[in-house]
């Protein structure tokens, strides 16, 4: 089946940037230049709605809260832009935007709403969600196959499987290659440059880092730790460094925004996330030809290959992951080896292109 148009739709109201929002813009604008005419909604006070000034697509804003869907001025105002616009296809992003968003296209007649999972998070098994998922979304999109298993947890006795795709994010290795660098550190002696980049929080689980450094500095290794990010935690993961005597050993950098120079600067990077819905800083390392280290969790394995790309740490075991660095420190080789193999990995299964042919696919379905 072919596309009617290619008049897409995109709407992510999150005020906050992660993972989500990048693969929102990296898509609309891959698809942009595949001659897709994109209108794009973001709250206007968000990054996204920033990031998407000054692109070949119609940027609108709306802020949308969790009882949006019951303003039926905003829906009307939205069956109103789908039908003058034409449009296609929608994708949503947050639960907020579903219901208010996905009622407006259904009512618009918008052939294909498209509800992306990004988060390895179940979802509520409620009246409402069942009427949503059922009847007005069209399609899923999961971004690993754990997003998949988890969005079935509570639903699986209604809604369609086949209604959801794996479509893993993709990331612009042409981009990467050409882009400019500077280092963010300059490595003192033979220290064994580790990293970590997120924001600071919870999930995150940087609380560990500090822990490494710790069991680290017992073991007399040369290192240092970088920590790219900001977030709530900040003061508490800096004052938690200062307790455990390792304030030496972790540098806090703040905001990095040119997450090249990140990478280029360390030799290993470390995920110490709870949990997480794909990783996009994961493939990041990869593609800068990083060995990466990280818990067993969510869809972490779908991404590292263990002994080949990097090394799967199981129960958030500080310890066997000191393991794995003392052993890398001491094999520059393997090092080498397997940041060739990680980027060959992101060339072969992780590359934007590879990504938005999949994702075009699916929409002509």
């Amino acid at each position: 089946m072919k596309i009617k148009n290619k008049k897409i739709c995109f709407f992510n109201s999150c005020i906050a940037w992660g993972g989500g929002e990048k693969w929102y813009r990296d898509t609309a604008i891959q698809l942009s230049q595949r001659k897709y005419e994109i209108t794009f909604l973001a709250n206007q006070k968000s990054e996204l709605y920033e990031k998407m000034k000054n692109r070949k697509v119609d940027l609108y804003h709306m802020n949308v809260s969790n009882l949006s869907f019951l303003n039926i001025k905003k829906i009307i105002k939205l069956i109103k832009m789908f039908k003058r616009k034409n449009i296609d296809t929608v994708i949503l992003n947050l639960p907020s935007d579903l219901k208010l968003v996905g009622i407006a296209a259904k009512l618009a007649g918008v052939r294909k709403i498209v509800y992306r999972r990004g988060s390895a998070i179940p979802i509520n098994n409620t009246i409402l969600n069942k009427v949503l998922l059922k009847n007005c979304v069209t399609d899923i999109i999961a971004n690993s196959e754990t997003t998949k298993k988890t969005l079935l947890k509570n639903t699986s006795k209604w809604l369609n499987e086949e209604k959801i795709k794996v479509i893993y994010n993709g990331i612009n290795l042409e981009e990467i290659n050409e882009k400019k660098w500077s280092p963010v550190y300059q490595r003192k002696g033979n220290e064994i440059i580790l990293g970590n980049a997120g924001r600071l929080n919870k999930q995150k689980g940087q609380k560990y880092l500090i822990d490494i450094a710790v069991e680290l500095q017992k073991r007399n290794l040369d290192f240092k730790i970088l920590i790219a990010g900001t977030g709530e935690l900040e003061k508490e993961l800096k004052q938690y460094a200062k307790e455990r005597k390792v304030l030496n050993n972790v540098i806090f950098l703040g905001f990095v925004e040119n997450i090249k120079s990140f990478m280029m600067s360390i030799d290993v990077f470390l995920l110490t996330s709870l949990w997480e819905g794909f990783g996009y800083v994961m493939v990041e390392a990869m593609a800068s030809k990083k060995v990466v280290m990280a818990f067993d969790v969510s869809n972490v394995s779908e991404i590292i290959t263990e002994n080949k790309t990097g090394y799967l740490i199981e129960d958030f075991n500080i310890k066997e992951m000191c393991n794995k660095i003392e052993k890398i420190n001491k094999n520059s080789t393997l090092l080498e080896k397997m940041g060739r193999e990680g980027k060959n990995t992101v060339a072969a299964r992780f590359d934007i292109k590879i990504a938005i042919d999949i994702l075009e696919s699916f929409l002509k379905r």
